[in-house]
């Protein structure tokens, strides 16, 4: 044990035998004893066969980066057995031109050293991403035999379960592999239980992904003891005599924003415009440096799931006093703008203040209230569980701030009325107009599935949307006028390979697009234009969408295409965005808005506004949470997949209207209409002709009949089978739509996915592709 611990190469059986002088037969002995030492849980061995303490870090290893706090990668073992002990977290020190080039996910082999403050690594080799993790549901095969059925659709294969632990079938499970395919092995790590009980498949995308979603007893005390910290300032202007409102999402979990306006009495802005968006002061609470800070950098964004958020902040922070609610006093972060009858900006400033919003008012509520005022009130067939009378009678009652005013006169009509000419500023502008539907999700109070729907895209949408833009938009141009750090929110025009293959894709739809000019987003608005009442009108949308590139956050700025703007960063959502408290702290120290500091015994430090740790590594932060934004969106969709699975599971065998949404070489996808959820038609089950696929015009063409299957096309199918846990659909011809081939009539039954040959499927004949290759999704 002592020669294992000291020694400062990896110790395996070689190196021991040869230090110890042992021979033959000692050998032999050597290993039972080293075997022995395992089995009483004293050493553990690692890579290269080398050993080590149990509880301990092999001298060389692999780890796996977990955080990055500041500029320093956090790692763990990538095998961690010591049965009570967590993994210990090693500092990873990066030399030279490396330095900054690791992130989370990655994985190295290192070698580590205690160096009196904590372990430390030492990166040799930075190694592949692999799956060392597999989520899957248990099935029971053959010979009484386990397998991992994985979750992951890109997965085909199931794995083969060496070590099923107390796991059964059915259990959604964590495992972890060793060995490659076709000889690799699953062993069971965790059991997360049934994956169809309500809010499993949150649970699902949580795990795949590695989603934090536990605070540190430590995140939230030091939450709790924020959360008392005075609100009163003499730098915070006192704006709770104004009518200020929230309007959010019905099913809202935080309120983080909320605006007023009112006509510019200044005689020279004859119809101009007075604003304030009033965003929570999240940089009030969490300060550079302290737990919070560290937790909610880790995070970089909350996730909402149809059934729960996972929060970047405490609940006592995101859903309580960083929330703002009606009724009770809250510090936040004003952006006072001013805006001429035209809808240009042509002031604004930032303050540190105390609100108290007079209303959380659902989006669905604010439009009714001023749809009745404009003559468009809903019909009392539209309320069918209350009078028409009683139901405007209980609206008006919730608009109604705490002195008896009315709040559809004296904060929604004037907010209304100035949104009316900011839109007028933003069509002259031009920004990307594309209106892709959002499903949603609804839930009972068990957590079951009761509909999934279409959001409905109302004005008052639009105009929190605009007022949140213009905010964004004054933070962002007045921390360049004061030469302070930006983070901006970063929209890169398409690049030319895009352009060019959206040319190509709209050229077969006869619709041309002239290369040589300026493309602008009003190029792409046009296109779209002239697609008014086309079928294929959603699937162009879709795909002028896949020709814009990925939106991220930089300290340099280079615009917002899409928003055909100059200048633009994220202010509005400090609550669930790491971004936008960046951006708050920075206007702190811009704009001398740092507050008294907090009493010494509270262990907090004391500025609110960016660090010299925040200015430094604001690139690097930059690349952080664009990561993180970017797995949160692949969680949340997904996770959306797998509601829609499920909710469709209950109709297999039902025909439905779907759209073509994509065509194939092996096949092609259609989308339930109205819903979403992207289903296979696979070839095989088209009927006993050979097809053509035309790459060209996205086709799939019967040799025989003709029978063409477009992109874009409204066609009815048979729903054949629904994969909650994967997230996936299959469809299959209705019976009949063929004299003799497809799939068969009856409802539910699985096609036999095809054969894997060398060489194309036996049905596909491959058109309009030079080199004949048959391109797979």
């Amino acid at each position: 044990m002592e020669y294992i611990e000291s020694s400062d190469q990896p110790a395996g059986k070689r190196e021991i035998a040869k230090a110890f002088g042992l021979h033959g037969q000692e050998k032999i002995l050597l290993k039972a004893l080293l075997k022995d030492m395992a089995d009483e849980g004293l050493i553990d061995i690692g890579p290269g066969r080398a050993f080590h303490k149990m509880g301990g870090v092999p001298r060389v290893t692999v780890l796996r980066i977990v955080e990055v706090d500041g500029d320093q990668p956090v790692a763990v073992p990538e095998r961690w057995e010591a049965e009570g002990l967590p993994p210990p977290k090693l500092r990873v020190i990066e030399r030279g031109r490396r330095a900054g080039a690791l992130g989370i996910g990655d994985r190295i082999l290192a070698r580590t050293e205690d160096a009196g403050r904590g372990l430390v690594a030492h990166p040799m080799k930075k190694l592949s991403k692999s799956e060392e993790q597999l989520l899957g549901v248990v099935e029971k095969g053959d010979n009484d035999r386990f397998w991992l059925r994985p979750v992951d659709k890109r997965i085909r294969k199931s794995t083969l379960i060496a070590d099923i632990g107390e796991a059964k079938p059915g259990d959604l499970v964590l495992c972890e592999v060793a060995g490659r395919p076709p000889r690799m092995t699953a062993r069971v790590a965790m059991i997360l239980g049934d994956p169809f009980a309500p809010r499993s498949f949150s649970m699902i995308a949580i795990h795949k992904y590695g989603i934090p979603c536990v605070f540190s007893e430590t995140v939230e005390q030091e939450a709790e003891s924020v959360s008392t910290l005075p609100l009163h300032g003499e730098k915070r202007e006192d704006l709770r005599h104004l009518p200020i409102v929230a309007i959010d999402p019905v099913d809202a979990r935080d309120f983080d924003d909320a605006v007023w306006a009112t006509p510019d009495d200044d005689p020279a802005n004859a119809g101009g415009y007075k604003a304030i968006v009033a965003i929570a002061d999240v940089s009030y609470y969490v300060r550079p440096g302290s737990a919070l800070d560290r937790e909610a950098r880790k995070r970089g964004n909350s996730v909402y799931f149809p059934d729960l958020v996972v929060p970047m902040l405490p609940h006592a922070l995101s859903s309580d006093k960083c929330s703002l609610r009606a009724g009770e006093d809250r510090a936040a972060m004003a952006c006072h703008m001013v805006f001429d009858a035209r809808g240009k900006m042509i002031a604004s400033r930032f303050t540190r203040a105390l609100i108290r919003v007079a209303a959380n008012i659902p989006y669905e509520e604010a439009q009714a209230a001023i749809d009745a005022t404009e003559g468009g009130a809903p019909t009392p067939s539209d309320l069918p569980h209350e009078s028409f009378a009683d139901k405007e009678m209980a609206r008006r009652d919730r608009l109604r701030g705490e002195d008896g005013s009315d709040l559809v006169e004296a904060a929604l009509k004037p907010l209304w009325a100035c949104w009316r000419i900011l839109a007028k500023a933003r069509d002259k502008r031009g920004p990307l107009e594309l209106d892709l539907p959002e499903r949603r999700v609804v839930l009972d109070e068990a957590g079951r599935i009761v509909s999934v729907a279409v959001r409905e895209r109302l004005d008052a949408h639009r105009l929190i949307e605009d007022y949140m833009i213009a905010a964004n938009v004054a933070a962002a141009k007045a921390l360049e006028s004061r030469k302070a750090p930006v983070m901006y929110r970063v929209h890169e025009p398409p690049s030319r390979e895009k352009l060019v293959a959206l040319k190509d894709y709209l050229s077969t739809y006869d619709i041309p697009l002239a290369m040589g000019q300026v493309v602008t987003p009003a190029l792409f608005n046009r296109l779209i234009d002239r697609l008014d009442g086309h079928e294929a009108r959603p699937v162009i949308m879709e795909q002028i969408l896949r020709s814009q590139t990925q939106a991220y956050y930089a300290p340099q700025n280079a615009g917002h295409f899409g928003l055909a703007l100059g200048s633009y960063a994220h202010f509005t959502s400090p609550i669930r965005r790491y971004a936008d408290l960046l951006v708050h702290r920075s206007l702190v120290g811009g704009f001398d808005l740092e507050m008294p500091a907090p009493p010494v015994k509270t262990g907090l430090p004391a500025a609110t506004s960016l660090s010299q740790e925040d200015y430094k590594n604001l690139g690097r932060a930059g690349e952080l949470i664009s990561q993180l934004e970017r797995r949160a969106m692949e969680a949340e969709r997904e996770t959306v997949d797998r509601y829609v699975a499920a909710y469709l599971a209950e109709h297999v065998g039902q025909i439905m209207t779907t759209r073509i949404s994509s065509v194939q070489s092996f096949g092609f996808f259609a989308t339930v209409e109205g819903l979403g959820g992207d289903g296979l038609v696979p070839v095989s089950t088209l009927g006993a002709e050979r097809f053509h696929y035309d790459e060209t015009h996205h086709a799939l063409v019967g040799e025989q009949s003709g029978d063409r299957y477009v992109q874009g096309q409204i066609i009815e199918l048979r729903l054949a089978e629904a994969d909650p846990v994967l997230g996936t659909l299959r469809f299959e011809l209705p019976e009949g739509a063929y004299g003799g081939g497809g799939a068969g009539g009856k409802s539910g039954i699985k096609v036999p996915r095809p054969i894997k040959r060398r060489g194309r499927p036996a049905n596909i004949r491959h058109t309009g592709n030079p080199r004949g290759k048959v391109k797979r999704r």
